[in-house]
């Protein structure tokens, strides 16, 4: 038996929790699998449903931490289990055994000066573990910066399911919104800074010289929504920026799906840092390239100039440029075949293989 411990699980959502939704669902194939998660409002239907066991834990946060940690180490006194995987170095912080110990790292979580408290807590963790999970190969390389032993960390990039045929009635209802709207970019994503709305949104200023009939699609919610609403007023945009938000999995799929470019060019802010981004492999099953920024570790879901382009998000000449390169004579269009034709290898049937090498 295997032990996944994590503070994100549905039916929260969020791409971490999708991330370790697809784990254990994956793992549960091949191995037994029991999940300890934090408590969620309705979660007894979702864990009705599924194939593994999942014990929830409830409580204040600070103490949920220390309740949690005792559960589990409990746990694995009475039980015989080969070894954890945790979502987060916090949740093997308190965890006390010699078995196998798995570590997923995603980029800001360890992102802490060196010598800081935080940083010496984040190496007292990963640095007695077996195998430290990157998931990019920039957050393998800012791991050995904050003082990680290399030796210990491996790159496996997360892993999505092959998407669901798409629902008519969401098609065109995507149809029927944008009309005769073209070219179309969208971003998928929560409104904060490290996302890099503003700038795209500066460039589309420039860009609907060019394309009058240009939009800008933005799905989400977030600290900067309204900051993003008030620059797109304050430059004359309202006619070339939609917002959705609090939409079906169904009408963001077919949004995405309709869409010619998914544009998130994103930037370092403070600590913040995009450790992988599972949008852009998620626009790519749809045909769909993607800009992603040279900060963070979109170069592991971007094939630059085959799947779509990474260009540097500080620099809005760069990321105009880079928009109009691929709007020019249509370039989507090669970039997102490619895109789909490749994107098999970031399947969980593919990526699955990877864990099973370690764990066996």
């Amino acid at each position: 038996m295997y032990l996944i411990v994590t503070r994100s699980f549905p039916p929260e959502v969020g791409g971490m929790q999708n991330l370790m939704w697809g784990l254990a669902n994956e793992l549960s194939k091949h191995y037994m699998i029991k999940v300890f998660a934090d408590y969620q409002d309705n979660h007894k239907i979702f864990d009705e449903q599924v194939s593994f066991s999942i014990e929830r834990v409830s409580g204040i946060k600070l103490l949920r931490k220390y309740r949690k940690a005792q559960l589990i180490n409990e746990f694995i006194k009475i039980n015989k289990i080969e070894g954890i995987i945790a979502d987060h170095w916090k949740s093997l912080e308190l965890i006390k055994t010699n078995k196998k110990k798995i570590c997923l790292i995603h980029s800001k979580e360890i992102n802490h000066e060196k010598r800081s408290n935080l940083n010496k807590r984040v190496l007292d963790v990963l640095n007695n573990v077996d195998t430290v999970i990157a998931n990019s190969e920039f957050t393998k390389n800012l791991a050995i910066k904050c003082g990680v032993d290399e030796e210990r960390i491996i790159v496996i990039n997360p892993g999505v399911n092959p998407a669901e045929d798409l629902n008519k009635k969401s098609t065109d209802k995507v149809e029927n919104l944008l009309k005769h709207k073209s070219p179309r970019l969208i971003t998928v994503s929560r409104y904060d800074k490290r996302k890099n709305h503003e700038k795209i949104i500066m460039a589309l200023r420039n860009l609907k010289q060019i394309y009058p009939d240009i939009i800008y699609i933005c799905v989400g919610h977030g600290d900067e929504e309204e900051n993003i609403k008030k620059l797109v007023t304050e430059l004359d945009l309202d006619e070339q920026v939609m917002f959705f938000k609090n939409i079906s999995n169904e009408l963001k799929n077919s949004l995405v799906a309709q869409s010619n470019i998914f544009v998130m060019p994103s930037i370092v802010y403070k600590k913040s840092v995009e450790g992988f981004g599972i949008a852009f492999v998620e626009a790519a099953q749809y045909g769909i390239p993607s800009i992603g920024g040279s900060d963070g570790g979109a170069a592991d879901a971007i094939d630059h100039k085959k799947t779509g382009l990474i260009c540097d998000g500080n620099n809005l000449d760069e990321i105009y440029s880079s928009i109009n390169l691929m709007l020019e004579n249509k370039k989507y269009l090669e970039y997102g075949k490619n895109a789909k034709d490749s994107v098999s290898k970031f399947y969980w049937s593919n990526i699955i293989k990877k864990y099973k090498e370690i764990l066996n």
